[in-house]
């Protein structure tokens, strides 16, 4: 008989949460998305500013934005959740969401940033990590970086659109500033 199994508990329980999100928004008329579930410059007395900070990686601005960082997300994320454990993970994304909403709220006042692919391209980098010891620099690093990161520089140069190339720069950057505190340590739960 065949069995479907959970295998990825932090990575499943975010992707169907960003998805249930969806229609409640739409629902709300917008209302869900624009006072949890994006972040952007307010009152630090406001306290939904702190939920804002983490919950604006579960917002997705339609299906497509959604079907594009999930996507990815459901590719990468499982073998990291195996290799890292799932809190270890759970906290990744977490120390991620936070790092991209302060940058958003700290550098563009008069935008508003959701979505989660600042986390999946902290995820990218950091599967590069997965079979690294301390004290080695694995080439698959060194060409993630260049490619995705340096990518999305050019990109933010370069482009007029309404991608924040900077939260995937700042997902990149945690994705090696993890990868290279934890390579080599053992798995944990």
């Amino acid at each position: 008989m065949i069995r479907i199994r959970y295998n990825s508990p932090v990575v499943l329980t975010f992707a169907i949460l960003a998805l249930a999100i969806l229609p409640l928004n739409y629902i709300s008329g917008g209302w869900l998305t624009s006072h949890l579930f994006s972040v952007y410059r307010c009152s630090l007395l406001d306290p939904l500013a702190y939920v804002r900070f983490f919950g604006h990686v579960l917002g997705h601005g339609g299906l497509s934005h959604y079907m594009n960082n999930m996507l990815l997300m459901l590719l990468v994320g499982p073998p990291l959740e195996e290799k890292y454990g799932s809190k270890n993970l759970l906290l990744y994304i977490a120390a991620t969401a936070l790092a991209t909403g302060l940058v958003e709220f700290i550098l563009f006042p008069g935008s508003a940033l959701l979505g989660a692919s600042g986390v999946v391209f902290m995820m990218i980098v950091l599967s590069s990590f997965t079979s690294t010891n301390r004290g080695v620099i694995p080439l698959t690093v060194i060409l993630v970086a260049i490619l995705y990161l340096g990518g999305e520089i050019v990109s933010g140069l370069m482009g007029a659109d309404n991608i924040s190339q900077l939260a995937h720069i700042v997902g990149g950057v945690c994705g090696i500033v993890i990868g290279f505190n934890v390579s080599g340590k053992k798995k944990r739960r």
